[in-house]
């Protein structure tokens, strides 16, 4: 006789209560993706290196469009509140809490071992949020990925770009980005 696996799904509410009551902690890597707690991926030296540079590049063109938010959780949705890498809030809407998906003009996934799982279930619950834009810089082919005109649970228009080249966000024109000032010194 087989017994049938029962997963207990989690709203947002839940999981903030959690964190207040301290089953989770600020220390923990997780993010919650469709009602599941979600173990996420160390974060390397390459990440961490990755972010501080788009982080960089990204304050100097943006500022006066959209809040630079790092490593901050958003809210898709009842049951989705994941942390991408950076997101870039609409400045009028900034307020000091979680945005909301139709705040969010861009997220970017840095991603090395994360590649597939970031390509598969979190840029696609973006578009399902109706968010603009969506960036995998994919540390491991050297290139960076933009998503964009979300329908229907997915992009509608993708672009690459690889070392040598840069990438324009579609939603924020003025931001180009060089992808060798983000993937630094490349590797032998």
């Amino acid at each position: 006789m087989s017994t049938a696996i029962e997963r207990y799904q989690f709203t947002v509410a839940d999981y903030e209560r959690m964190g207040e009551m301290g089953i989770l902690n600020e220390d923990d890597r997780v993010e919650l993706i469709a009602g599941e707690i979600v173990r996420m991926s160390p974060i390397g030296h390459r990440h961490v290196g990755c972010v501080n540079a788009l982080t960089d590049l990204l304050a100097d063109v943006i500022r006066r469009e959209a809040v630079i938010s790092v490593q901050n959780p958003i809210r898709l949705s009842d049951d989705s509140q994941p942390l991408p890498d950076i997101a870039l809030v609409r400045r009028q809407a900034f307020t000091h809490t979680v945005p909301v998906a139709s705040e969010v003009l861009l997220v970017i996934e840095v991603a090395d071992s994360s590649r597939e799982y970031d390509r598969t279930t979190k840029l696609p619950r973006y578009a399902t949020a109706g968010i603009p834009e969506a960036w995998l810089v994919d540390l491991g082919n050297e290139m960076i990925e933009r998503y964009s005109e979300p329908r229907d649970g997915h992009y509608r228009l993708a672009a690459f770009a690889t070392r040598g080249e840069s990438l324009t966000s579609t939603v924020l024109p003025a931001l180009t980005i060089p992808v060798d000032r983000v993937l630094g010194a490349a590797s032998e």
